[in-house]
């Protein structure tokens, strides 16, 4: 078996059973693939061994791949050209012409980003990225005008940007970053795992949108209930207590872990815990 993808905000795991088969015609599928809900309580008891690109899933179907790199290889690893753009389009024709939400995202506890969606999915991208908190800044009228916003707010903060070169009035924001620091627009996963059990500080938060305007506000529970901050670890052993993003929160002999589930794609795992020594919180001696 080998662990071929993640599902987010639901929190899953996809499975194969599919292995590298140098004589099928390329582009077959070789596995089948298995989706494993990460409900809370639900029990895991995978070793985790080789590591190796996790191929393509492709209508239900696992098309497995040899090659060394994980958890993608060259032949397998996707851009997404619209996470680099600033306004400028990379692809051959603009075709972001939905609606779009730019937004700041707020992560325990007190580190926030700036970022840009489409509005249908603004709900489901935060909980994606397992935001506590967040405000709907602005709804505009394509992608383009959005991620000019986002790289403004992201080089000068919550000050007045402006947003599409005059093509439909200015997109701006008052000033709402005493410092007129820039947010950044990504976090990266250990920064999220360092503030889980930990409370968004209020304080930062109000501070950083004083006088701003925005369209809506969310708040989001995971239902994690940490009294400590778990232990960072790749595994797929233990108790599940729940899902951030993409970061599956494990009980294992009285202490919790934190895991990146993309830190597991491309292991081949069989039945049975894991053999490797991993760190225990000092809750777990108490």
């Amino acid at each position: 078996m080998q662990i071929v993808g993640y599902e987010t905000p639901a929190g899953a795991l996809f499975v194969s059973d599919g292995a590298p088969d140098p004589d099928a015609p390329p582009g077959v599928a070789t596995g089948d693939v298995d989706r494993l809900a990460l409900d809370p309580g639900t029990e895991l008891s995978w070793r985790l061994g080789e590591r190796h690109c996790a191929g393509t899933v492709h209508d239900g179907g696992h098309v497995a791949c040899g090659n060394e790199a994980a958890p993608y290889c060259e032949d397998h690893r996707s851009t997404w050209v619209c996470a680099r753009c600033t306004g400028t389009c990379l692809k051959d024709e603009m075709d972001c012409f939905d609606d779009h939400a730019v937004y700041v995202a707020a992560f325990a506890p007190d580190t926030f980003k700036v970022g840009v969606t489409k509005e249908w999915r603004l709900d489901t991208r935060l909980r994606e990225q397992g935001a506590d908190r967040a405000v709907h800044l602005r709804t505009v009228d394509n992608g383009r005008v959005a991620r000019e916003i986002e790289a403004g707010i992201a080089a000068h903060g919550l000050e007045r940007v402006a947003g599409d070169g005059g093509e439909n009035g200015t997109h701006g924001f008052p000033d709402g970053d005493p410092d007129g620091d820039g947010l950044p627009d990504r976090v990266r996963v250990p920064t999220k795992i360092a503030g889980l059990g930990a409370d968004v500080d209020d304080d930062a938060w109000a501070a950083l949108l004083d006088g701003v305007d925005y369209e809506g506000r969310f708040e989001f529970d995971y239902g994690l209930d940490l009294a400590e901050r778990p232990v960072a670890e790749t595994l797929v052993s233990g108790t599940v207590v729940g899902t951030k993003g993409r970061i599956l929160v494990l009980e294992n002999g009285g202490t919790t872990y934190a895991v990146d589930v993309r830190d597991l794609v491309g292991y081949e795992v069989v039945e049975g815990d894991s053999e490797r020594d991993l760190q225990s919180s000092l809750g777990a001696f108490g």
